[in-house]
């Protein structure tokens, strides 16, 4: 782990136009970097570790909402990319910091588990 990671650029096919990265995408960049990334995880997190991933991708994706949700009237990648981990896709800032704060409940709820 660590160390540098290399430039990876986005080409349309990595893309899903349904938000997310499609399963070549994924691919390519684990190849350039190193990387495990894996489907995010839709429905119900039901195990600690899909609360864990979920979690700490709604946190990090959504915490922040500079960019909106919407641009031109059309949901932005990263609001799109909600949908693929099975949240509905966030139209307000207010949409965006509501599925951050979940991302945090899960997260505790997470620590809870591994615990106690």
């Amino acid at each position: 782990m660590g160390g540098i990671r290399k430039a990876f650029h986005l080409r349309a096919a990595h893309k899903n136009p349904a938000g997310g990265l499609s399963e070549a995408g994924r691919r390519a960049y684990n190849r350039a970097t190193g990387s495990n990334l894996k489907p995010g995880v839709r429905g119900a997190a039901d195990t600690p570790e899909k609360m864990r991933r979920k979690g700490s991708f709604l946190t990090r994706m959504f915490s922040d909402p500079v960019g909106g949700a919407l641009k031109n009237g059309k949901p932005t990648r990263r609001a799109l990319s909600a949908a693929a981990w099975g949240e509905p896709v966030p139209k307000t800032t207010g949409g965006m910091l509501a599925l951050a704060a979940k991302g945090r409940r899960m997260l505790a709820r997470y620590k809870a588990m591994k615990n106690g």
